[in-house]
Protein backbone atom coordinates (compact mmCIF):
# COMPACT_ATOMS: atom_id res chain seq x y z
CA UNK A 1 0.00 0.00 0.00
CA UNK A 2 1.33 3.27 -1.23
CA UNK A 3 1.14 5.97 1.12
CA UNK A 4 0.13 9.46 -0.05
CA UNK A 5 3.53 12.15 0.16
CA UNK A 6 3.66 16.05 -0.52
CA UNK A 7 6.36 16.94 -2.15
CA UNK A 8 8.22 20.63 -2.39
CA UNK A 9 11.32 21.30 -4.88
CA UNK A 10 12.63 24.82 -5.42
CA UNK A 11 12.96 26.95 -8.40
CA UNK A 12 17.18 26.69 -8.34
CA UNK A 13 17.82 23.07 -9.71
CA UNK A 14 21.11 23.79 -8.02
CA UNK A 15 19.30 23.98 -4.61
CA UNK A 16 16.51 21.71 -5.48
CA UNK A 17 15.73 19.58 -2.44
CA UNK A 18 13.24 16.83 -2.52
CA UNK A 19 11.20 16.22 0.59
CA UNK A 20 8.64 13.55 0.92
CA UNK A 21 6.26 14.04 3.90
CA UNK A 22 3.68 11.17 4.89
CA UNK A 23 0.23 12.91 4.67
CA UNK A 24 -0.76 9.93 6.95
CA UNK A 25 1.07 7.90 9.70
CA UNK A 26 3.17 4.86 8.34
CA UNK A 27 1.02 1.94 8.67
CA UNK A 28 3.61 0.28 12.17
CA UNK A 29 2.70 4.08 13.57
CA UNK A 30 -1.21 2.95 13.11
CA UNK A 31 -0.85 0.06 14.50
CA UNK A 32 1.01 1.10 17.20
CA UNK A 33 -1.29 3.86 17.95
CA UNK A 34 -4.29 0.84 17.79
CA UNK A 35 -1.95 -1.23 20.06
CA UNK A 36 -1.69 1.69 22.36
CA UNK A 37 -5.66 2.10 22.16
CA UNK A 38 -6.58 -1.07 23.20
CA UNK A 39 -3.93 -1.79 26.32
CA UNK A 40 -4.78 1.65 27.65
CA UNK A 41 -8.25 0.73 27.52
CA UNK A 42 -7.15 -2.71 29.36
CA UNK A 43 -5.15 -1.26 31.84
CA UNK A 44 -8.27 0.86 32.98
CA UNK A 45 -10.64 -2.03 32.72
CA UNK A 46 -7.48 -3.76 35.07
CA UNK A 47 -7.45 -1.29 37.68
CA UNK A 48 -11.34 -0.60 38.12
CA UNK A 49 -11.42 -4.37 38.67
CA UNK A 50 -8.31 -4.62 40.98
CA UNK A 51 -9.80 -1.85 43.16
CA UNK A 52 -13.02 -4.07 43.00
CA UNK A 53 -11.03 -7.15 44.04
CA UNK A 54 -9.07 -5.38 46.76
CA UNK A 55 -12.85 -3.92 48.79
CA UNK A 56 -13.63 -7.75 48.35
CA UNK A 57 -10.77 -8.39 50.39
CA UNK A 58 -11.07 -5.71 52.50
CA UNK A 59 -15.27 -6.61 53.37
CA UNK A 60 -15.84 -9.92 51.98
CA UNK A 61 -13.06 -11.55 54.09
CA UNK A 62 -14.22 -10.30 57.46
CA UNK A 63 -17.36 -12.15 57.24
CA UNK A 64 -16.32 -15.69 55.88
CA UNK A 65 -13.11 -15.71 57.92
CA UNK A 66 -10.66 -17.28 55.65
CA UNK A 67 -7.24 -18.87 57.40
CA UNK A 68 -4.46 -16.13 57.29
CA UNK A 69 -2.65 -18.12 54.32
CA UNK A 70 -5.71 -17.02 52.43
CA UNK A 71 -6.19 -13.48 53.29
CA UNK A 72 -2.49 -13.58 52.22
CA UNK A 73 -2.76 -15.06 48.71
CA UNK A 74 -5.67 -12.75 48.21
CA UNK A 75 -3.60 -9.35 49.06
CA UNK A 76 -0.78 -10.72 46.76
CA UNK A 77 -2.39 -11.36 44.33
CA UNK A 78 -4.32 -7.88 44.35
CA UNK A 79 -1.38 -5.99 45.13
CA UNK A 80 0.25 -7.49 42.00
CA UNK A 81 -2.65 -6.49 39.84
CA UNK A 82 -2.63 -3.29 40.97
CA UNK A 83 1.16 -2.87 40.30
CA UNK A 84 0.43 -4.66 37.11
CA UNK A 85 -2.31 -2.91 35.98
CA UNK A 86 -0.02 0.75 36.32
CA UNK A 87 2.78 -1.20 34.11
CA UNK A 88 0.38 -1.62 31.27
CA UNK A 89 -0.30 1.87 31.47
CA UNK A 90 3.42 2.44 30.59
CA UNK A 91 3.02 0.02 28.10
CA UNK A 92 0.53 1.59 26.54
CA UNK A 93 3.36 4.27 26.04
CA UNK A 94 5.96 2.00 24.84
CA UNK A 95 7.56 0.67 21.33
CA UNK A 96 5.62 -2.14 21.31
CA UNK A 97 2.34 -1.55 23.11
CA UNK A 98 0.86 -4.97 22.03
CA UNK A 99 3.89 -6.84 23.12
CA UNK A 100 4.35 -5.43 25.98
CA UNK A 101 0.49 -5.69 26.84
CA UNK A 102 0.49 -9.08 26.00
CA UNK A 103 2.78 -10.46 27.97
CA UNK A 104 1.67 -8.06 31.70
CA UNK A 105 -1.99 -9.13 30.93
CA UNK A 106 -1.29 -13.06 30.61
CA UNK A 107 0.91 -12.55 33.53
CA UNK A 108 -1.57 -10.88 35.67
CA UNK A 109 -4.03 -13.64 34.44
CA UNK A 110 -1.87 -16.68 35.56
CA UNK A 111 -0.41 -14.98 38.36
CA UNK A 112 -2.73 -12.98 39.49
CA UNK A 113 -5.00 -15.28 38.94
CA UNK A 114 -3.98 -18.58 40.45
CA UNK A 115 -3.54 -16.65 43.18
CA UNK A 116 -6.96 -15.47 43.61
CA UNK A 117 -8.47 -18.77 42.85
CA UNK A 118 -6.79 -20.41 45.71
CA UNK A 119 -7.54 -17.84 48.23
CA UNK A 120 -11.02 -17.61 47.39
CA UNK A 121 -11.91 -21.47 46.97
CA UNK A 122 -9.08 -23.50 48.64
CA UNK A 123 -8.08 -24.87 45.97
CA UNK A 124 -4.69 -25.02 45.09
CA UNK A 125 -5.11 -26.72 41.43
CA UNK A 126 -3.69 -23.26 39.66
CA UNK A 127 -0.68 -23.19 41.91
CA UNK A 128 1.82 -24.18 39.15
CA UNK A 129 0.94 -21.47 36.39
CA UNK A 130 1.74 -18.58 38.87
CA UNK A 131 5.23 -19.00 38.51
CA UNK A 132 4.73 -18.98 34.70
CA UNK A 133 2.34 -15.72 35.15
CA UNK A 134 5.69 -14.19 36.92
CA UNK A 135 8.02 -14.58 33.97
CA UNK A 136 5.36 -13.15 31.43
CA UNK A 137 5.09 -10.38 33.68
CA UNK A 138 8.83 -9.76 34.05
CA UNK A 139 8.70 -10.04 30.32
CA UNK A 140 5.93 -7.61 30.18
CA UNK A 141 8.19 -4.92 31.92
CA UNK A 142 11.34 -5.68 30.31
CA UNK A 143 8.82 -5.82 26.67
CA UNK A 144 8.51 -1.96 28.00
CA UNK A 145 11.43 -1.07 26.63
CA UNK A 146 11.43 -2.52 23.35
Amino acid sequence: MSIPTCRSFTTDPERSIAVSLPLVGSSTQHKNMSASVVVRRLAALSGASAVAAGAYGAHGFKNSDPDDYQRVLFETANKYHFYHSLALLGAAHSGKPAVAGALLIAGMGMFCGSLYHQALTGDPGLRKVAPMGGMAMIAGWLAIIL
